[in-house]
């Protein structure tokens, strides 16, 4: 049966032999180990048609994530609704980079725009529990699964507001403002193709070639920053020149942008004073 299903998903998953072994699992209630353990097990006809079931919604592309419920980042497990985007290993780079820069001992306060199923904001909570953490976004869905997956995780020390960026948030300074802001043009090939077609487009289009929000975050962060306070914002592969010119044009200092995993530019740094 798994050989069947890659055989079947190959056309829409370039990981189709794990996809199928994610889905069977899901039908079989079952840790992918058992597949290991019981490779001859014969399917029960009730698994077999769950299974079936599965295969077909991945069949149409509809990403596996949002099949299960849930993807892991930065070790935890999260829930994901197509509320939310899906979390991707890249940006585990701005987790990397606000550890080296808040002390996980030390009182500061962070906020996460664009919190999404709050994967940033939740797991900076819990890997710095003196900080305080605000996060934001405009779709009340999206702060559902957040507060579920912050729950889920007994996160205390964190905060939600619904908020198209800095609007609707009381009026704070922080130690460190941290974005995945939507950055993808509007008429980019990319979205035709793969799980961004399932995703929600508020949370990846952006006008003026994906750099509006962008621009809107780094020219607001600078009122809610403070002295010495950092800012990091996840951008395009293709936009690291423009964002840096944004934040020095702004007079951020310090203007750095870092490679995610595969080598590529996605997360530009600057810091206020």
């Amino acid at each position: 049966m798994l050989a069947e299903a890659a055989a079947a998903l190959a056309a829409v998953s370039d990981s189709a032999l794990l996809d199928a072994e994610v889905l069977l699992c899901l039908a079989l209630n079952k840790q992918r180990s058992y597949l290991r353990a019981w490779p001859d097990q014969q399917l029960q006809p009730e698994h077999l048609a769950a299974f079936k079931a599965l295969l077909e919604q991945r069949q149409k592309g509809i990403p596996i994530a949002y099949i299960t419920g849930n993807r892991e980042f930065w070790s935890r497990d999260f829930q994901v609704t197509p509320d939310v985007l899906i979390p991707r290993p890249d940006t585990e780079l701005l987790i990397e980079l606000s550890l080296n820069l808040i002390p996980a001992n030390a009182p500061a306060k962070i906020i996460d725009l664009g919190t999404g199923s709050g994967i940033i904001a939740i797991t900076l909570a819990a890997e710095c529990s003196h900080a305080q953490v605000s996060a934001t976004d405009f779709s009340l869905a999206a702060l559902q699964v957040a507060r579920l997956n912050a729950d889920k995780h007994n996160i205390n020390n964190i905060q939600f507001y619904q908020s198209d960026w800095f609007t609707d948030i009381p009026h704070m300074k922080f130690n460190l403002i941290i974005s995945n802001p939507p950055y993808i043009a509007e008429d980019d090939k990319h979205l035709l193709h793969g799980d961004v077609r399932f995703e929600p487009q508020t949370a990846l289009r952006s006008e003026e070639q994906g750099l509006r929000d962008i621009k809107i975050i780094a020219n607001m962060a600078r009122y809610y920053l403070e002295p010495c306070g950092h800012l990091l914002i996840e951008h395009g592969y293709d936009q690291q020149h423009q964002v840096q010119a944004l934040f020095k044009d702004l007079h951020y200092d310090k203007v750095q942008t870092y490679t995610d995993l595969s080598g590529q530019p996605r997360v530009t740094y600057g810091q206020w004073n």
